[in-house]
C-alpha cells in the first residue's frame, strides 16, 4: 500500500523536476506581496504591482537564459498574462448580466445613511433601556442591535464605531468588565459579515460563480479520465450558486451565531454578576415608552424583512433588493433628521399610502398592459398614482437628507470611496491571480492538497486553517479575492463530498469573519481602539475578543458537521419558487426516488389497492388505442412498484460493497493522479524544448534529463497498480451499471404508468369544452368566415384529444378558400365532435371516478416525474435530502 509520505514525495518530485523555476517565481510573487503589505503600501496597488514585477522578471530571465521570454511560464506568453488580469476583470465584472456587484454600493450607502442619520444610535439607546434589567442586558442589547444593523448595513466600521461611542461608556459606567464590554461590541460589529445582506457574501458569490465553472470543467475531466466516458451525468456536476442563495444559506448560521453570543453573555453574567450587572430602567414603561421603542425598532425590522423577503420569495434580485433598501433608508432618514416638527412623518405617510395603493391595485386588478381591459384600467391608474406618490415621498426625504448637515453628500462621498476601494482591489486581485496561474500555481496547490491523506476533509481543514491564519494579517477583501479563486475550484471539484458552493461560501464567510477580531491587525479592534477611552487598554480589547473568536470557530464546526443548517433553506426556496425546476430535472432524481420509496413504505397498501381497483374498471367506452394505453398504464404502475424496490436493492448492494472497494479505488486513483501530474510536467518540458527551436544549451539538456526521470517515475507508478485492479473495478462497475439500469427502467415505467391516465382524465374533463364548441358551430355555411374557422380550429386544438376535430375544421377552411363545397368537411367535423362527446360521456360515467382515484393515488409517487412542479411535501423532503453532502467519488 502506498503511504501518504510516499505520495507526497512522488508528487513533489514531479513538480520539482518539471517546474523548479516556476516555484522560484511563485515565491518571488508572494514575497513581493508580503513586503509591500508589511511596508504599508496600499493593497490596491501592492497586488497588481507584485504581479507585474514578477511576470517582468520571469520574462527577462527566460529571454536572457534561454532566448525565449515565455520559457518560465506554465503556458502562454508574458504579455498575455500581463493583460489577463484586466481582461478577466472586464469579462467578469463588466458584463450586463453579471450585475451582482452593483449591489455593493447600494448596501454601503444603506449603512452609511443609517449611521449618519443616527438611527443606529436610537436603536442602541432604546434596546439598552429594554433589555437593561436582564443580567448582562446591556451586552445582549448590543448583540441585538449589532445583528439588526448587520441585516440592514453590513458595514463593520460604522457599526463598531457607533456602538463603541454610545454603548461602551454606558457599559463601563454600570460596572461591566472591560474585556467583556469591548469584546461584545467588536464581535457584534462583525455580524454584518455573515448576516445578509453582506458585502463579503456578495463578493464571495461572485468569486464562487467563476470557481463553479472551473470546478465543473475539472470534474468532467476527472470523470472522463477515470471512466473513459465522454460526457458526465448532470447529477454528478457541481451545483452553481448566486448571491441570493448564499444570503439564504448564511441566514441560519448568522442567527445561530447571534444566539451563541447572547447565550455566552447571559451565562457569563449569571456566573459572574459583578462583571455584567443588570441595569434597571429608571423611567416609566408606559405607552409612550412602548411607542418610542416601536418607532425605533419597527422601521429597521420592516426594512430587513422587505430587503431579505424580496430576495427569498423571488420578487427581486440582490441588486434590486439593494435598491429597495437604499430607498427605504432614505425615507427613514428623512423623518429621523427632522424630529419634533408637525411635518416630520409626512414623507413616510405618503410612501406607505402609495405602497398600499400599488399593492391594492396589483391584488384587485390585472395591471398587465398587454392584456388590459376596461376594468383593469382603473388598476393601472391607481398603480400609477401610487408610483408617483412614492417617487414624491422618496424625493421629499432625499431633499431633507441633502439639506440636513450635508448628510446625503457625506454618505455619497463615503459610498464612492468604499466602492472604489473594493473594485480597485478586485482588479488588482484579478491580476495577482493571473500571475499565480501563469507559473502553474494552481497545479502546485492542487497537487499538495490531493497528496494529503484524509480525502476532502483534510483539504478543507488545511484551507480553513490557512484562511484563519491569513485573517491575522489581511482584510477580508484580500482573502476573498486572492485565496478563494485558487482553492475554491479545487474543493468544489472533489467528488468525495460533493459540497455545494453555497455551503463553501458560508463556511469561508464565517471563517473570514474572524479576521476582523484576530490580533494584531483585526480591523474591528482598530475601530474600537480609536473610540475607546484611554482607561481601556489594548490588551483588554484583545482579551475580550478571544471568547467570541472561539464561539465563531465553534459555529464553523457546527456548520461543517451539519451542512443542512446552511443548505436546507436555499434548497427549500429554490424548489418551491416560481422558477423551481420540474420534478423530471436530473439533479432531483436520486432524492425524488428516495421520496417515492418513503411514500411506498408508508402508503404502499393504498397504492396497490388503487392499482388493483383500476384493473377492474370498465373501459369498454374508450377507443381501442386509449383503452390499450390505460391497460398498459395499470401494468406499468404495478411494475414500477417492483422496480423501485429493485433500485433500492441495487443501491444496497453498492453500499455493502463500497467499504471493501474504496481503499483500492482511492489507492489506484491517487496513483493515476500522480501519473497525470508527471505527464503534465513532461508536456510542459517538451513545449519548452520546442520553443528553444533546436538551440542546444544547458537548460535544454537539463529538460531532456528531467523528461527521462519523469518517464521512469511514470513507469514505477504504473507498476504499483495491482494486477487485480481491472477485475475488481469491473465487478464494482457492474453493480453500478445494474443500479443505473434499474433506475432507468423505473423512470420509464413510472412515466408510462402516469401519462395515459392523466391524458384520459384530461379528455373526460373536456366534455364541456366540446359541447361549447359544438354549440358555436354555425348551422349554415354562409355564417362561416375564414377567421371564424381559424378560431374554431384553434379551440379544437386546445381541447385534449381534439386534434382530429381541428384537422376537419382546417379541411373546411381550405375548401372554403378554394371555393369548394364545405358541407362535407363541415359535417365530418360535427360528426367527430358528436362521437367524442358520446364516448367521453359514457366513459366518464363508467370509469371516470375510478380513474381519478387511480391518478390521485399515484400522482405524487409513480407520477411525480410527470408533474409540472413539485408539491410542497415533495419540495420539503427533497430539500432535506439534497442538503446533506453525498459522496460521489466511487463513480469517478
Amino acid at each position: 500500500m502506498i503511504q501518504a509520505g510516499v505520495r507526497i514525495t512522488t508528487s513533489a518530485r514531479s513538480l520539482e523536476v518539471g517546474c523548479a523555476m516556476e516555484l522560484y517565481f511563485l515565491f518571488l510573487l508572494f514575497a513581493l506581496v508580503a513586503l509591500a503589505l508589511l511596508s504599508g503600501y496600499p493593497v490596491a496597488f501592492a497586488l497588481p504591482g507584485s504581479a507585474i514585477l514578477t511576470i517582468g522578471v520571469a520574462a527577462l530571465a527566460g529571454w536572457s537564459l534561454a532566448g525565449d521570454a515565455a520559457t518560465f511560464f506554465a503556458e502562454g506568453e508574458p504579455m498575455q498574462w500581463l493583460s489577463a488580469g484586466i481582461t478577466n476583470f472586464r469579462g467578469i465584472y463588466w458584463e450586463a448580466e453579471r450585475d451582482t456587484l452593483i449591489a455593493i454600493p447600494l448596501f454601503i450607502f444603506m449603512g452609511v445613511v443609517l449611521q449618519r442619520s443616527k438611527i443606529a444610535e436610537d436603536l442602541l439607546i432604546r434596546m439598552a433601556q429594554l433589555f437593561g434589567s436582564v443580567p448582562g442586558g446591556l451586552g445582549i442589547s448590543v448583540v441585538f442591535v449589532g445583528a439588526l444593523l448587520a441585516a440592514t448595513t453590513g458595514i463593520v466600521g460604522a457599526t463598531v464605531v457607533a456602538m463603541g461611542l454610545i454603548s461602551l461608556p454606558a457599559m463601563l459606567k454600570h460596572g461591566y468588565s472591560k474585556p467583556l464590554a469591548t469584546g461584545t461590541i467588536a464581535a457584534s460589529g462583525t455580524l454584518g459579515q455573515i448576516i445578509p445582506p453582506s458585502i463579503v457574501l456578495i463578493i464571495l458569490s461572485d468569486q464562487l460563480a467563476s470557481a463553479v465553472d472551473q470546478a465543473s470543467t475539472a470534474r468532467k475531466a476527472l470523470y472522463k479520465a477515470a471512466t473513459g466516458e465522454l460526457s458526465m451525468p448532470s447529477e454528478f456536476d457541481v451545483t452553481s450558486t448566486s448571491a441570493g442563495e448564499i444570503f439564504l444559506g448564511a441566514l441560519v448560521p448568522g442567527l445561530v451565531l447571534v444566539a451563541m453570543y447572547m447565550g455566552f453573555i447571559l451565562i457569563y453574567a449569571l456566573l459572574r454578576p459583578a462583571k455584567a450587572p443588570p441595569v434597571p430602567f429608571e423611567g416609566k414603561r408606559d405607552h409612550r415608552f412602548v411607542g418610542a421603542v416601536l418607532l425605533v425598532l419597527v422601521p429597521p425590522l420592516a426594512l430587513v424583512f422587505i430587503v431579505l423577503g424580496s430576495i427569498i420569495v423571488g420578487v427581486a434580485t440582490v441588486t434590486q433588493a439593494g435598491a429597495i433598501g437604499a430607498a427605504g433608508t432614505l425615507i427613514m432618514a428623512g423623518y429621523r433628521l427632522r424630529p419634533g416638527r408637525r411635518d416630520t412623518f409626512y414623507p413616510l405617510f405618503l410612501a406607505l399610502a402609495s405602497l398600499a395603493a400599488i399593492f391594492i391595485a396589483k391584488a384587485v386588478f390585472s395591471t398587465n398592459i398587454r392584456e388590459i381591459s376596461t376594468a383593469g384600467m382603473a388598476g393601472v391608474v391607481i398603480a400609477g398614482f401610487g408610483s408617483v406618490g412614492f417617487a414624491v415621498a422618496l424625493t421629499w426625504s432625499t431633499w431633507r437628507v441633502y439639506r440636513t448637515d450635508d448628510t446625503l453628500k457625506g454618505a455619497m462621498i463615503e459610498t464612492a470611496k468604499t466602492t472604489a476601494l473594493v473594485f480597485v482591489i478586485l482588479m488588482g486581485a484579478a491580476m495577482l491571480t493571473a500571475a499565480f496561474r501563469a507559473f502553474g500555481g494552481e497545479g502546485y496547490v492542487r497537487g499538495f492538497l490531493e497528496s494529503m491523506p484524509g480525502g476532502f476533509w483534510s483539504k478543507f481543514v488545511i484551507v480553513m486553517a490557512i484562511i484563519f491564519l491569513l485573517g491575522f494579517f489581511l482584510e477580508f477583501i484580500e482573502i476573498v479575492v486572492v485565496v478563494v479563486p485558487i482553492v475554491a475550484p479545487i474543493l468544489l471539484a472533489d467528488p468525495s463530498s460533493n459540497i455545494t458552493a453555497v455551503w463553501l461560501g458560508v463556511m469561508i464567510g464565517l471563517n473570514i469573519q474572524t479576521s476582523f477580531l484576530t490580533p494584531p491587525f483585526g480591523f474591528a479592534l482598530f475601530y474600537l481602539r480609536g473610540v475607546a477611552p484611554p482607561s481601556v487598554r489594548t490588551l483588554q480589547i484583545y482579551a475580550g475578543v478571544v471568547p467570541f473568536i472561539v464561539l465563531q470557530l465553534v459555529a464553523l464546526a457546527i456548520m461543517a458537521w451539519n451542512p443542512p443548517l446552511v443548505n436546507h433553506l436555499p434548497n427549500r426556496i429554490a424548489l418551491s419558487g416560481t422558477t423551481a425546476p420540474p420534478p423530471i430535472n436530473p439533479r432531483l432524481q436520486p432524492c425524488l426516488e428516495e421520496y417515492v420509496r418513503d411514500r411506498f413504505n408508508r402508503h404502499g397498501a393504498d397504492i396497490i389497492a388503487a392499482i388493483t381497483a383500476a384493473r377492474n374498471l370498465d373501459l369498454a367506452a374508450f377507443p381501442d388505442p386509449l383503452r390499450q394505453s390505460l391497460q398498459g398504464s395499470f401494468t406499468e404502475a404495478e411494475r414500477s412498484l417492483g422496480l423501485i424496490a429493485e433500485v433500492a436493492r441495487a443501491n444496497a448492494q453498492i453500499t455493502d460493497q463500497a467499504p471493501a472497494y474504496r481503499p483500492l479505488h482511492d489507492r489506484v486513483r491517487q496513483i493515476e493522479s500522480d501519473i497525470r501530474q508527471h505527464e503534465a510536467a513532461i508536456d510542459q518540458l517538451e513545449l519548452r524544448i520546442r520553443r528553444a527551436r533546436g538551440k542546444e544549451h544547458d537548460l535544454v539538456s537539463d529538460w531532456k534529463q528531467d523528461i527521462g526521470v519523469l518517464k521512469a517515475e511514470v513507469a514505477v507508478l504504473l507498476a504499483r497498480i495491482p494486477d487485480s485492479w481491472k477485475e475488481v473495478e469491473s465487478t464494482f462497475q457492474k453493480l453500478t451499471q445494474a443500479a443505473q439500469t434499474a433506475r432507468l427502467q423505473y423512470r420509464r415505467a413510472a412515466d408510462s404508468a402516469y401519462a395515459p391516465a392523466a391524458e384520459a382524465i384530461a379528455m373526460l374533463h373536456a366534455i364541456d369544452a366540446l359541447q361549447a364548441l359544438r354549440a358555436d358551430l354555425p348551422a349554415t355555411a354562409s355564417d362561416l368566415t375564414a377567421d371564424r374557422l381559424a378560431g374554431l380550429s384553434a379551440r379544437a386544438r386546445d381541447i385534449p384529444g381534439g386534434r382530429d376535430i381541428a384537422s376537419a375544421l382546417q379541411d373546411t377552411r381550405r375548401a372554403q378558400s378554394d371555393g369548394k363545397d364545405i358541407s362535407g368537411p363541415m359535417a365530418e367535423a360535427r360528426a367527430l365532435i358528436d362521437a367524442e362527446i358520446t364516448w367521453r360521456t359514457r366513459a366518464a360515467e363508467t370509469a371516470g371516478p375510478g380513474l381519478r382515484v387511480f391518478e390521485a393515488a399515484i400522482r405524487d409517487t409513480i407520477g411525480a416525474r410527470s408533474q409540472p412542479k413539485l408539491s410542497e411535501d415533495q419540495a420539503r423532503f427533497i430539500a432535506g435530502c439534497m442538503s446533506s453532502h453525498r459522496d460521489l467519488s466511487l463513480n469517478f
